[in-house]
């Protein structure tokens, strides 16, 4: 029954681009994030729909979009740059076979995100982006939430709607997407027209964002308790009252305490040291073994050249004997492990070229919003107001996955990349409306002067 409501709903999508043609590249997003490929078993696999729904996107834009407005901006290019670049490495890669797997969805994600700026054309379209993306989430992090409230929480044991741990379906990732798309969810439930925001929209955002809250605590991933105090931090900058804004989220935090279970106490605990942890032991040993790697390889390894790594390392053992715990330092061995971290995976894969353009990508994308952010601010009135706090949300959702990206392999993550083509159409989005502006304001001067030369002030013969 499930199997056939999600290809029901997925054809019903694609149904309703035949007439609105936007739509598909809705549903292209739809399936992309949700999978439901996955998650049936008989009627959802047997069609591409990933494909097709890919295909009818840009099909769309091309016979029915108008191209007046489109222009291309220098972080598509950069996009550009970076999948030219991963297509090299691909050829050169050690691994062919896995790098070809991996090169099979990053170029995807990097077209679709190049590709999405054009069809962003208008606030509507940029808004029924971003309710897609916030809902597509919420049903997983939704199901999620009420298995972590009903006990089926736990690391590793936390499961989801597919059996398959990759992807937005991986633990770590899924914590960090989550609380990166809080600030969504509150500019959806402020300036949302799709939906306008009245009692209704704000509970059930209210409980997306309980959802999203609840994700690290059901998959105990260090990763997101350290993104929730980033994101913690960066709303501090638009809240009016800071201080009953501190008081509550501290009111909350410890009012949160006595629920948590305590395997997450325990795992949280290895946060601050990684000694004592094979896993973080691990990632710093794969760490060190990458810049070696890549002083010898400058140009990268191609996609999963981290199957060529293999260390040891000493990493200390505690045994409990009663009263006492002693501490041995025992020799590990291993080798194939993975990056652990965007930043390592981009060095270790497309070496200094393709980490250089992919930072390029990241801080251009965090110092334009933070331009739109100041410049809109200032400016009176919801017309403005709603792409100061876009802009905003944008920003607080890419640093959000900066900083969990410095522990998980997220480098080329489809959401992200959605987010980052969102930051460019809105900047573009900006950059014609005023120009426009300035431009209407010109001619009307121009006008002005020109009747003033035309039909010059008479002089009142009474005056002297």
């Amino acid at each position: 029954m499930l199997d056939l409501a999600l290809f029901a709903f997925v054809l019903a999508f694609l149904a309703l681009g035949i007439a609105r043609p936007f739509l598909w590249v809705l549903a292209y997003i739809y399936i992309d994030i949700l999978a439901p490929q996955k998650i049936g078993w008989t009627l959802t696999p047997a069609l591409p729909i990933s494909l097709i729904a890919f295909c009818a996107a840009f099909a769309g834009w091309l016979l029915t979009d108008s191209k007046k407005e489109t222009r291309i901006h220098y972080r598509q290019l950069l996009m550009l740059l970076l999948l030219v670049y991963c297509g090299f490495t691909t050829t050169q890669s050690a691994f062919p076979v896995e790098a070809a797997h991996k090169w099979s969805w990053v170029w995807k994600a990097l077209v679709f995100a190049i590709f999405l700026p054009f069809t962003l054309t208008t606030r509507t379209r940029m808004e029924a982006l971003l309710v897609t993306v916030v809902l597509t989430l919420g049903a997983i992090v939704i199901a999620t939430g009420m298995k972590t409230v009903l006990g089926g929480g736990g690391y590793e044991s936390l499961y989801f709607f597919v059996n398959d741990n990759s992807g937005i379906y991986e633990s770590s990732t899924l914590a960090t997407v989550a609380i990166g798309s809080i600030p969504l969810v509150l500019w959806l439930m402020k300036h949302g027209t799709v939906f306008p925001p009245d009692w209704r929209v704000k509970l059930f955002g209210y409980g997306v964002i309980f959802s999203c809250l609840l994700i690290p605590v059901g998959t105990e991933a260090r990763t997101g308790l350290v993104c929730i105090a980033v994101l913690g931090v960066l709303m501090l900058r638009d809240v009016k009252n800071r201080i009953l804004y501190l008081l509550a989220a501290g009111v909350l935090a410890i009012g949160a305490l006595p629920f948590l279970p305590q395997s997450y106490y325990e795992r949280m605990a290895t946060i601050g040291s990684h000694e004592g942890d094979a896993s973080a032991s691990t990632r710093v040993a794969v760490w060190s073994w990458t810049l070696d790697y890549v002083a010898e390889h400058p140009l990268g390894g191609g996609f999963d050249a981290y199957r060529a790594n293999s260390f040891t390392y000493s990493m200390p053992v505690r045994t409990d004997e009663g009263s006492s715990v002693s501490v041995e330092l025992v020799e590990v061995t291993d080798k194939g492990r993975a990056f652990h971290s965007a930043y390592f995976e981009l060095l270790g894969e497309q070496g200094y070229p393709g980490f250089l353009i992919w930072m390029a990508l990241q801080i251009t994308g965090l110092l334009q919003m933070e331009k739109l952010r100041r410049r809109y601010r200032k400016r009176d009135g919801p017309r403005a107001a709603w792409v100061a706090d876009l802009a905003s949300a944008l920003q607080a959702a890419q640093i959000v996955y900066l900083v969990g990206a410095a522990f998980q392999g997220i480098a080329y993550q489809p959401v992200i990349f959605l987010f980052l083509g969102l930051q460019i159409a809105l900047w573009t989005y900006c950059a014609q409306r005023e120009s426009s502006s300035g431009t209407d304001a010109a001619g009307e001067r121009a006008a002005k002067r020109s009747r003033r030369r035309r039909d010059p002030p008479q002089r009142d013969p009474a005056l002297p």
